[in-house]
């Protein structure tokens, strides 16, 4: 019998840095995992999410970014004591990353550290770039995952950092919408908020369908009518001066 389950782990990482290439070199390391997983395209609530201790300084562009501290994760786990669940938790899944040549690259790296033989994400698992999806949904605009969210009308306020669990539950709403449907869960919102955030769906889906009314002016009335008139001249009736009649 043939299964027809789906599952999806929507993934992101923030690290130490960056190279000036974008690339997982110059010794950066990752310092937070967040993935959420997806079934059947229902979220199921599962989620992975550990903040590690990189030995290494965090550089203070990233900082500023998601705002982990060195301090923060100084009793934090290593890579190698997480390895086991996480690549668990990610094995055999369609794994879903916004620019996955970054976060794929950083988990490459770390999985190479262990000097295991654990052989690269894309072997085990299908990886799909969620910035390319919306890069060919979306061409010539910004796809980051803020623009996204104004684009979809998903409520991201709670996002006033990057950080990677909270970043891994937007992309899967944002992904859902991209691709034919939104989540049943709003899991970022209360009840209040939720409500709210339908209201303005609906007011905007009202403003882009609602056509103009125009009027004629007083002229044009006046030159329809003189056209009609001509029609029944011509041709003994006319059906539009019945129906005003």
């Amino acid at each position: 019998m043939k299964n027809n389950t789906t599952r999806q782990v929507v993934l992101d990482t923030e690290t130490t840095g960056i190279n000036k290439f974008g690339l997982p070199y110059e010794g950066h390391r990752i310092i937070e995992i967040g993935a959420v997983e997806i079934v059947n395209r229902e979220l199921t609530g599962q989620f992975f999410h550990t903040y590690l201790k990189p030995d290494r300084p965090i550089d203070p562009e990233a900082f500023n970014i998601h705002g982990i501290s060195d301090n923060f994760l100084s009793n934090k786990p290593h890579f190698s004591q997480i390895a086991d669940n996480f690549f668990s938790f990610i094995y055999g899944s369609e794994l879903i990353v916004h620019n996955a040549s970054f976060d794929i690259g950083f988990i490459d790296q770390e999985f190479f550290l262990l000097k295991r033989n654990i052989a690269k994400v894309n072997t085990f698992c299908k990886v799909i770039d969620s910035l390319k999806l919306a890069r060919k949904i979306f061409p010539g605009k910004r796809n980051n995952l803020d623009a996204l969210c104004d684009r979809y009308l998903i409520d991201n306020k709670k996002r006033s950092l990057h950080g990677a669990l909270i970043d891994a539950k937007i992309l899967a709403n944002v992904f859902l919408h991209m691709t034919g449907g939104q989540t049943s869960l709003n899991f970022l919102l209360n009840e209040k908020e939720a409500q709210s955030l339908q209201k303005r769906k609906k007011i905007r889906r009202q403003e882009k369908t609602a056509l103009k009314i125009i009027y004629a002016s007083v002229d044009e009335e006046t030159m329809h009518k003189r056209y009609l008139d001509m029609i029944q001249y011509n041709n003994k009736v006319c059906i539009w001066k019945r129906r005003q009649q």
